[in-house]
């Protein structure tokens, strides 16, 4: 990675398990809405609050390269995975602290219920700004404890749980959706 302390970042950080319309629509929102130079998606190896991921680690970051490495001015980093284990938020700002000026975190409206749960949450909350995405069925509270935050506003009705629990991948972009039914049958790939 080259070290560019000027650049401001935004980080998307989460499992991908699919990756989505949903994803694709924040990544746009995120490049046309924010100002950053750059924007990293990071797929986790595992979520700190899961237990396990349908795909494994690899085929999610193929998942996501396949859908955003052409896009310009993202970076597609496999950092967590490289670790071979679950990385906690404030590890991976430090991370990219290396290298960017990390500006922004972008997370869900389902992540507000637990966000001060975080590892290291009050280091966190003072190094960036959070990008609440809203998402259908999940109200914008809990964000008096927020430092700095801002809404980017989408109505994407997709969920990665949905697509693995109906099994549906028609919100799933067609460059990866063989690949994501095979994964749903139980198959590997």
């Amino acid at each position: 990675m080259v070290n560019s302390p000027g650049l401001e970042v935004a980080i998307f950080g989460g499992s991908f398990d699919p990756p989505h319309a949903g994803h694709q629509q924040i990544v746009k929102a995120c490049l046309s809405q924010l100002d950053i130079d750059r924007l990293i998606i990071l797929p986790t190896y595992l979520n700190p609050f899961k237990s396990s991921s349908l795909a494994n680690a690899d085929i999610r970051l193929q998942w996501c390269q396949a859908l955003f490495d052409t896009l310009p001015n993202v970076i597609v980093s496999d950092y967590e995975i490289q670790q071979g284990r679950s990385v906690k938020t404030a590890e991976s700002i430090k991370y990219f602290q290396k290298f960017y000026r990390v500006k922004y975190f972008v997370i869900g409206a389902d992540n507000l219920s637990t966000l001060t749960q975080w590892h290291g949450f009050t280091w966190i909350n003072k190094q960036i700004t959070w990008v609440i995405v809203s998402r259908p069925g999940y109200a914008i509270d809990n964000v008096d404890a927020l430092q700095n935050w801002r809404l980017l506003t989408l109505n994407v009705p997709v969920s990665s749980s949905q697509i693995r629990q109906g099994q549906d991948v028609s919100s799933v972009d067609t460059k990866i959706a063989p690949s994501v039914k095979e994964i749903l049958k139980g198959n590997n790939i």
